[in-house]
C-alpha cells in the first residue's frame, strides 16, 4: 500500500489522498486511488464518505495537532 495523507477540514470532512483502502464493518475493502472525503459529522447518507451534510447540520470541529 502506498503512502497517503489525511487532512482534517475545518467544520467538514477528512480529505484522504493517495493510494489506500477503506474497510467496511465486515472487513470488505474498497480501494481508492486519488482522493476521498470521509464523513466526520455523522449525518452523511453515503457513509463512510461525505455528501456535504456537514454544511447544513451545524457541525463544528477544527482539531489541531499538538506536538
Amino acid at each position: 500500500m502506498a503512502d497517503c495523507t489525511i487532512r482534517i477540514k475545518r467544520n467538514g470532512s477528512a480529505m484522504v489522498t493517495g493510494s489506500f483502502e477503506v474497510l467496511d464493518v465486515d472487513g470488505n475493502p474498497f480501494a481508492i486511488e486519488g482522493e476521498a472525503y470521509i464523513c466526520r459529522c455523522g449525518q452523511s447518507q453515503t457513509k463512510p464518505f461525505c455528501d456535504g451534510a456537514h454544511k447544513t447540520c451545524g457541525f463544528e470541529s477544527a482539531p489541531t495537532v499538538e506536538a
